[in-house]
């Protein structure tokens, strides 16, 4: 069969994937702390022999999305007057800590509350104790690597939120809820460079302007990769007709 069909079908396919990050970034362009995501492309000919899944394709097929590369870059920040809000200006992280599996994630989104957990007191038994938390039963790390506890003297000053970051937050996994994990290219955790805003929300960085005309171009590019596929049909029908 004509190769050209394979070459518009990953390319329809892949225009596709690429409206989709567009229109997810569309769809967060009011998230605080929310980090726009930028479509990959790669060549299929150099970097895939055997095409895009396996053998289902033949190599040489066009391009594909390998990654969604996020961009942490920042956009301005929001006043908001909580006291439990929190944005860092700079580089840099909030580290959440969630007790049920013992995982840690990084955010850029410092819309907390505070909430209860308990700890073994002196005495052996279990005391209430209130800290700031997400809202999702995950919690803050505070600046000595601890949870930060709230209190009715502190609850309205600044708390002593830690920053934290890695020599290289490209690749950054991306596992929901504006949180990241990372990935072994990223490196050890250390001390975040950025400073602390208290009642302050960090804006979405989607730039809605640029993301509609990305929209408007994947759906134009889907589109001439379905008009290549109907010209290879004509020419495959042509050629059979003549051939009968």
């Amino acid at each position: 069969m004509n190769l050209s069909f394979y070459t518009a079908s990953v390319g329809a396919w892949q225009q596709q994937e690429r409206l989709n990050v567009h229109g997810n970034n569309i769809a967060n362009v009011n998230n605080y702390g929310f980090k726009a995501k930028r479509p990959v492309f790669s060549d299929l000919m150099y970097d895939y022999i055997n095409g895009a899944q396996g053998d289902e394709l033949p190599r040489g097929t066009g391009a594909y999305v390998v990654s969604a590369d996020t961009d942490f870059s920042s956009n301005g920040y929001a006043d908001t007057g909580r006291a439990m809000d929190y944005a860092i200006n700079g580089d840099g992280f909030f580290a959440l800590w969630d007790p049920a599996t013992g995982d840690y994630s990084y955010t850029r989104d410092g819309s907390f509350i505070m909430s209860e957990y308990q700890i073994e007191g002196d005495d052996g038994q279990l005391e209430s104790h209130w800290y700031l938390s997400d809202g999702f039963g995950r919690f803050v790390m505070g600046r000595n690597g601890r949870m930060v506890e709230v209190t009715d003297e502190n609850r309205e000053k600044e708390l002593p939120v830690g920053i934290y970051d890695f020599v290289n937050t490209n690749g950054m996994e991306n596992i929901g809820e504006n949180r990241f994990v990372p990935v072994e290219k990223n490196g050890q955790l250390r001390v975040g460079a950025g400073t602390l805003l208290q009642g302050y929300l960090e804006n979405s960085n989607v730039d809605l302007a640029n993301e509609l005309s990305k929209v408007i171009e994947s759906q134009r590019s889907f589109t001439y990769a379905l008009k290549m596929i109907q010209a290879s049909d004509e020419i495959e029908t042509t050629v059979n007709d003549l051939r009968s």
